[in-house]
């Protein structure tokens, strides 16, 4: 077995109130399983344990752990990219169990096939479920060996996916509260945009080509789930600019572009009314109109002083601005609007912003024309 670190507590009570302290504070679902599956590795005789949460009736890796390299093979391949197939026998079983199910050896056990294919001779499975009683993950852990499951073992098992199901409760509550957030924003999003009737479709758009900027830059699910809401409620502030302003067919004079400009701040006061709305989506709505070089507004900030989200939005509002149809202009081709951002990189939008949305333009581009 591995060590212990030694800030995890040893005593079974202790260890169990050290598990649902971090399950209750952390802030997503992987740092809160990957304390409770090294627990399982270095408590028992388990080399190997992993948390799968059900998504589309498919039990998919979300944690794991090991004390040793895991076995490899087409099985244990297709196990980790994409999890327990509903067909599995395992998956039928946990649905149905009202414990953790213990198999001393795989060979001898129906509801265990497949595992011993992968050399996992000895397996704890233990369902987890919501407050409504629905499977939502699983915790397996595996021995490459027969191996009699000890009281203690089964007592450390059911410790802790008595936590799992308290933890997947939580989250199973903030997702649907995440889930409400979200379609709350978008509509509100879509409810600005048709005041403004020369813009129909442009939150959607930009949207949906700032997120495949930022999975290209390398963002995680948070910090996309950020830029998404930013980019809802990107022109909130809108709402405050006269008709005579939002709806003029031509040039604005200084009075009423100044007046237009106003509504970043604008838009950021009654942003940061909304309590859940993270940093990250207020920096779109309030940075989306600065420039790199520190020529834009309100705040004239440059380079990396402007926070990354809004940068990332920035460089696709613009382009998406450019290949639109307005009163007041024909929409540009691809081509011309990728020269402009080429020609206003390092002045008005970050290069390195630039060059990754170009390419995920071009790439898109080709597929397209293939």
């Amino acid at each position: 077995m591995t060590a212990i670190s030694r800030e995890v507590p040893r005593t079974p009570h202790d260890l169990s109130l050290y598990l649902t302290r971090l399950g209750l504070t952390a802030p997503d679902l992987g740092s809160a399983m990957q304390p409770v599956l090294d627990v399982l590795v270095s408590r028992t005789a388990a080399v190997g344990a992993g948390y799968f949460q059900l998504r589309d009736s498919t039990l998919t890796y979300q944690a794991r752990a090991a004390s040793g390299d895991l076995p490899q093979g087409p099985f244990m391949e297709a196990l980790l990219a994409h999890g327990l197939p509903p067909e599995l026998p395992l998956v039928q079983a946990l649905e149905e169990a009202d414990g953790t199910l213990f198999f001393e050896d795989t060979r001898l056990d129906p509801q265990a096939a497949g595992f011993a294919d992968l050399g996992v001779l000895a397996l704890t499975a233990a369902p987890v479920h919501n407050q409504s009683g629905r499977l939502v993950g699983a915790l397996l852990s595996h021995v490459f060996a027969p191996h009699p499951w000890s009281a203690e073992e089964r007592q450390l098992v059911s410790t802790v996916t008595g936590l799992l199901t308290l933890l997947a409760a939580r989250l199973d509550a903030e997702e649907r509260e995440r889930a409400a957030h979200e379609s709350a924003l978008r509509a509100l999003g879509l409810m600005l945009e048709a005041r403004d009737t020369e813009t129909q479709g442009h939150t959607d758009r930009v949207t949906a080509l700032a997120l495949r900027l930022g999975r290209a830059l390398g963002l995680s699910d948070t910090e996309l789930r950020d830029l998404r809401w930013g980019a809802y409620l990107h022109d909130i502030g809108k709402i405050a600019i006269p008709d005579a302003i939002l709806h003029c067919p031509g040039t604005l004079d200084l009075a009423a572009r100044a007046r237009m400009q106003e509504h970043v701040n604008e838009g950021t006061r009654l942003a940061a009314q909304l309590p859940f709305l993270p940093q990250a989506a207020l920096d779109v709505i309030a940075c989306h109109h600065e420039c790199w070089d520190g020529s834009g507004y309100p705040r004239g900030l440059a380079g990396e002083a402007i926070p990354l989200h809004a940068r990332i939005f920035a460089a696709c509002d613009v382009y998406d601005a450019l290949v639109s149809a307005r009163p007041y202009k024909r929409a540009w081709t691809h081509a011309e609007a990728t020269a402009y951002l080429e020609q206003r990189s390092g002045h008005q939008f970050d290069p390195v912003i630039v060059r990754a949305l170009l390419r995920v333009l071009n790439e898109e581009t080709h597929a397209a024309n293939a």
